[in-house]
């Protein structure tokens, strides 16, 4: 592969990862892949609060600085929890690509009518 796409090359490296880890995502039950679910959730919570960190947010502290660098790590452990999270829920590139093409159309469509009732259903297709 001389120039993979970029997607496809984070999905592979994330289940490289996770199997290097012992987690295979591959051949789960559906009790496992609760379980994951919950895991990376849970992850991707504690890395949320760690790039919270990583901007001042106590308006009451006036030594806090803005650090840019480490809130860019914490946004690629983000990602790394986020694509385990959809592997673990049997999506490839593809499917990750496509759902959120249909995503955001959903949402433009919802900022274009004003976005005033929720509708459950209107994102049921994807």
């Amino acid at each position: 592969m001389a120039n993979p796409d970029k997607l496809d090359e984070i999905f592979r490296l994330q289940q490289q990862l996770n199997l290097r880890i012992g987690v295979d995502t591959t051949n789960l039950t559906d009790e496992e892949r609760q379980k994951w679910v919950l895991n990376y959730c849970r992850a991707m919570t504690q890395e949320i609060a760690e790039l919270t960190d990583s901007v001042p947010w106590k308006w009451w502290a006036k030594y806090q600085k803005f650090d840019k660098q480490n809130a860019r790590v914490e946004v690629i452990d983000l990602l790394h929890f986020l694509v385990s999270i959809a592997q673990v829920l049997e999506m490839g590139p593809a499917d990750f690509s496509e759902a959120y093409a249909k995503k955001h159309q959903v949402n433009v469509a919802r900022q274009d009518s004003g976005y005033h009732t929720k509708d459950e259903h209107d994102s049921k297709h994807i």
